[in-house]
């Protein structure tokens, strides 16, 4: 970054920021019909369940465990049954308080470990795994045995745990087209999970995404209802073994959940947590159609999708939990909440919520909020609000599926045959596996004059951020939430894409250089260039737009190709994206998705082995249709003027002698919508390719985890909640001095129309805690030398203690309180300075309209 110099100015609170600035561094199956989502919902939206498919309950029940059932609940007291159906975040309940309540489930979120550290060694969760055992064991009161289970999202591996094996995610895995792999890679992640002393995954994801806006579109295996339903019973029945058989659920095998029911891949513009208009016949036909297939193949826990049907919360939705779930597909096992997700039902709140139990969610996740929680629906138990019927009903279904897992014969964890065999964790064997995944998952969208495969022997440059960036290509939900914060080294059992390029090429006597800009010593022969979406997880992915908008990658390309060397591009992402200027400056587009840890698979397909043979052909076939502008507007193979840039099921093998053409690029929205020039902090994460940043005396730390201090300890940044998970950020200013909260790093926008245009920069933020002489500074930064600030202190004194707020500041009003700051090359979108001792909640930095309310500071 540069190196900023201060300069003498007359105004005082612009010196400041000048100041600050000064010492910054700077095809499978039957294709679904045409289901095209319309803006308008159907005049009618109500669920009639005759219309769905009657399926008979799968697994018979056992006679024994029945009648183990019912002597635990005639034992159990109103307060112990209710403790059954509380689920708390490791992160907020000790082991001692799960005896205390009673407690039948933990989870970690995806940001919660053992002593709050997302990269502890696995030998920490195995002993915390023991001390919830023990503690919901601990019968000395005469309590009943009923251990507790421990939930976690092992969505591509055991992928919250250092060492261990990570698989491509699901979007990719769809594109293999070959779902009895997903049987392997679902027992691996089992028996990883057990080294650790687990017994519960949040997996499989078996949605259906039909907007690829979505932020977990790449959670699905494809857009086509009847390839997801295929692969259900695969994974499924790979974590938990067949039914029927001696060890299911147990010896290597353990409990799935199946997620999300139902429709949280077809909401409106691809809004996580948003509302699905479908029709019911839609919702039936493209959603359900995989949940039919896992409930016949064993699925014992379903988890309830935070998103609506016509405005329905499906956390509360009775027609769906209890009328089609149990009563048409036959499921028998316990439906699960999802984090919170109880309290966004109407009338309900985090800590308050009958009306889901009621609906026919057995058990709430309530990590934060459980202890009230359980007050309250005690209760609601005592003076009748939630029948005992129903609450016997409920605990009834967690029972039985404990009783199915053995965990009333089972031995702590440590003291299980799997448990501490660490050399388990990224061995061998699941590592080829995994690299059997990620080869089979790639999908060659362009080879021009067939320059695949490359012969080793040359000189070969290797280019891009995601070159050597094992935690970029495996994307969220990699050791952190977002995955982020990731280093190489963080991954002990894991290889880069690079170094998999390494071996290969010097194992045929070529050479390679590793430059992340793409400049070289040595003229290459080839290019390889890796770049793509940085790693996001849940609703922080959710787009506007499909326009790959962080053009460092085509910079590289375009400066290669002016040098006439030939250029392949790998391109990570979650989703497909709008990427014709990239196509147009390559030779030849692998589309990897995210990969996983193996990035040594990339090297397999695109390098001849060093006696010149083809070693692996491409397999991939896309599972999702590739858009050919980047408006984002639901694609999906059988919709009526279905014209994708790569249809369903593309492409190519060695053998293809196809040429691209070159490509329109006429994305089909602005280039300010592009560049994210009106939004830099959502949900309290900062938006590609902002950067948050902490500003202490000319040192910089990037906010990439959950909790950061700068370099000197005078701020931190922690991740907190407002309404979601980890949804704001909470800046506690510990020194004053030359110390501030920065976006930054993105491209040089010029606000300039937008400034005319009478729009602001708007911050939604709560004061947590302010002194009386408090001195806020907000500014923007327009290159060296160049800064305008405003003090707000007064704005946020009168807000003090009253939860959440929005400021707006015109954005004329920095060009008026410096006539040198030039609006038209922002560089900083946003400067914030303070005193010490302010502690604020940041949620949503953006552009925004001035309606009248916007100001100009003090």
């Amino acid at each position: 970054m540069r190196q900023l110099n201060a300069v003498n100015i007359s105004r005082p609170d612009t010196a400041a920021m000048l100041l600050l600035c000064s010492l910054v561094l700077s095809g499978c199956g039957q294709q679904p019909a045409n289901n095209t989502q319309t803006a308008t919902a159907p005049q009618t939206a109500k669920i009639q369940p005759a219309n769905w498919p009657l399926q008979q309950a799968p697994i018979a029940r056992s006679a024994a465990i029945e009648a183990k059932v019912s002597a635990l609940l005639a034992q159990m007291s109103a307060g112990q049954k209710v403790g059954q159906l509380i689920q708390a975040d490791i992160a907020s309940v000790t082991p001692q308080q799960v005896r205390d309540y009673y407690l039948g489930s933990v989870l970690n979120g995806g940001n919660s470990a053992p002593g709050r550290d997302n990269r502890v060694g696995a030998a920490a969760w195995l002993e915390l795994a023991d001390a919830f055992w023990q503690a919901s064991t601990d019968t000395s009161d005469g309590r009943p045995y009923i251990p507790a289970i421990w939930g976690t999202d092992a969505v591509h591996g055991h992928s919250n745990v250092k060492g261990a094996t990570i698989f491509p995610h699901n979007i990719g895995l769809g594109a293999m087209h070959e779902p009895e792999l997903l049987r392997a890679i679902g027992r691996a992640t089992a028996i990883e999970m057990q080294v650790t002393g687990l017994d519960w995954t949040f997996a499989p994801t078996i949605a259906v995404a039909r907007d690829d806006r979505w932020g977990r579109t790449y959670e699905s295996y494809s857009e086509d209802p009847a390839l997801v339903a295929s692969y259900a019973p695969y994974i499924l029945q790979g974590i938990q073994g067949e039914p029927g058989a001696a060890d299911f659920l147990r010896g290597e095998h353990m409990l799935a959940t199946v997620k999300h029911f139902l429709g949280d891949g077809g909401t409106v513009g691809g809004k996580d947590q948003g509302d699905s208009i479908d029709s019911e016949a839609q919702l039936r036909d493209i959603h359900a159609l995989p949940y039919y297939s896992a409930v016949k193949a064993g699925a014992r826990v379903v988890m309830a999708s935070y998103n609506s049907w016509h405005g329905s919360k499906m956390h509360g939705f009775a027609p769906m939990l209890t009328d089609v779930l149990v009563g048409r597909m036959g499921f028998d096992g316990f439906v699960v909440g999802d984090w919170n997700g109880h309290g966004q039902i109407t009338g309900c709140t985090p800590t308050d919520c009958a009306a889901s139990l009621l609906a026919g969610l057995d058990m709430y996740m309530a990590p934060d909020s459980w202890q009230t929680l359980y007050a309250n629906t005690l209760a609601q138990v005592k003076d009748g609000r939630i029948s005992m019927a129903r609450l016997d009903e409920a605990v009834s279904r967690i029972l039985r599926i404990k009783a199915e897992m053995g965990l009333f014969d089972q031995v702590k964890p440590s003291a299980r045959p799997l448990a501490g065999r660490y050399e388990l964790l990224g061995n061998a064997q699941h590592r080829a596996l995994a690299r059997e995944a990620a080869r089979k998952s790639l999908v060659l969208l362009k080879n021009n004059q067939q320059l695949l495969p490359l012969q080793p022997t040359g000189r070969v440059l290797v280019a891009g951020d995601g070159a050597d960036n094992i935690g970029k290509q495996s994307g969220g939900w990699t050791l952190s939430w977002q995955g982020s914060g990731n280093s190489n080294s963080d991954f002990p059992n894991g290889e880069s894409i690079y170094s998999g390029i390494k071996q290969a090429v010097e194992a045929g006597g070529g050479s390679v250089e590793l430059s992340e800009n793409g400049r070289f010593s040595a003229k290459p022969d080839v290019a390889i260039v890796v770049f793509g979406e940085e790693p996001y997880a849940e609703f922080i992915g959710d787009r506007s737009h499909l326009a790959f908008d962080d053009n460092r990658g085509l910079q590289i390309l375009t400066a290669l190709k002016a040098q006439g060397i030939p250029t392949v591009s790998v391109f990570l992402s979650g989703r497909p994206l709008w990427v014709n200027p990239e196509l147009n400056q390559s030779d030849a587009f692998v589309a990897a998705f995210l990969p996983g840890t193996e990035g040594g698979a990339i090297a397999d397909l695109l390098f001849r082995s060093p006696t010149g043979e083809i070693q692996h052909d491409f397999q991939g076939r896309l599972s999702f249709s590739w858009p050919d502008n980047a408006t984002g507007e639901p694609l999906n193979v059988g919709d009526t003027n279905y014209k994708p840039l790569f249809a369903y099921g593309y492409g190519l093998n060695y053998s293809d002698n196809t040429t691209l053409a070159a490509l329109h690029e006429q994305a089909g929205i602005s280039a300010a919508e592009m560049l994210n020039t009106s939004r830099y902090l959502y949900a309290g994460k900062a938006v590609t390719p902002w950067q948050l940043q902490l500003l202490d005396e000319g040192k910089v730390t990037v906010v990439t985890d959950a909790l950061h201090t700068s370099a000197n300890g005078a701020l931190t940044a922690q991740a907190t909640d407002r309404l979601q998970q980890e949804d704001s950020v909470t800046l506690s200013f510990i020194k004053s001095g030359a110390v501030a909260l920065a976006l930054a790093d993105g491209a040089v926008l010029d606000l300039a129309r937008q400034a005319n245009g009478d729009m602001a920069l708007e911050l939604e933020y709560q004061v947590v805690a302010l002194g009386d002489n408090s001195k806020v500074m907000l500014g923007m930064q327009c290159g060296e030398n160049c800064a305008s600030a405003l003090d707000i202190s007064t704005q946020l004194a009168q807000m003090q203690g009253k939860g959440w707020h929005s400021i707006k500041i015109a954005l004329r009003c920095f060009s008026e309180a410096d006539s040198n700051f030039a609006i038209s090359r922002v560089t900083h979108p946003m400067l914030l300075q303070s005193s010490a001792g302010v502690v604020l909640q940041l949620a949503n930095v953006r552009l925004a309209q001035n309606e009248g309310n916007a100001t100009c500071g003090n």
